[in-house]
């Protein structure tokens, strides 16, 4: 466990950087997810570094499952997805083992949305991954996110799948996978090991 000292909060997360990582992961939801837990474990074997981390506070996060309202607030998500950028960015270069690795993002739901205009506002961010989110919501942050960025989505919610081509189209370099026979959760049997490798190899390819 680390945690990330900001300007307004102090945030948790779960850091694993395999011996010769090719670069660091971090992932903008919580850390008790359990597929963030599987898909990270799927990049460590790939040899990627991993951060899992929370957005919210614990405070924040009991208002937000009463409320559900911090979930789409895209301008506090955001913002500490950048300060935990740059926060991180920092213990990264003062450990000569881990000076100048690359920075990847992923996310899921409003997460994604958070991740992709993070990007767009810092450069050290080398690629993006969308699990299932909605990227539509980052609006006006889309064209000018630089970065590949590779959105997952299963074929079983077509609403879903259709934001996400439309959020495709406004990118600068970007790819739809689309998982047979999965609905957004990507609970089917395959379905989340189908994502962890589409997003091993995506970062692999781009970091």
């Amino acid at each position: 466990m680390i945690t990330l000292r900001l300007g307004d909060a102090e945030l948790p997360g779960d850091l694993a950087i395999p011996d010769g990582a090719g670069g660091v992961v971090l992932f903008a939801h919580g850390s008790g997810d359990p597929r963030d837990r599987a898909v990270a474990g799927g990049l460590n074997a790939a040899g990627m570094g991993t951060l899992l981390l929370d957005l919210l506070t614990d405070r924040e996060d009991q208002f937000d499952r009463l409320t559900a309202a911090l979930r789409f607030d895209l301008e506090l998500l955001t913002l500490r997805l950048i300060g935990a950028i740059d926060r991180f960015t920092e213990g990264l270069e003062s450990a000569p083992h881990t000076a100048g690795l690359p920075i990847g993002l992923l996310g899921a739901g409003t997460g994604a949305a958070a991740a992709l205009a993070a990007s767009a506002a810092r450069p050290r961010v080398g690629a993006v991954v969308s699990r299932g989110g909605r990227p539509d919501l980052a609006g006006p942050s889309l064209p000018r996110v630089r970065v590949p960025v590779l959105l997952i989505a299963g074929d079983r919610g077509a609403e879903l799948r259709r934001l996400n081509e439309r959020a495709a189209r406004k990118l600068d370099t970007s790819e739809v996978h689309v998982v047979s026979g999965a609905g957004h959760r990507f609970e089917e049997p395959g379905a989340l090991e189908e994502v962890t490798t589409q997003a091993a190899d995506w970062f692999n390819r781009h970091l």
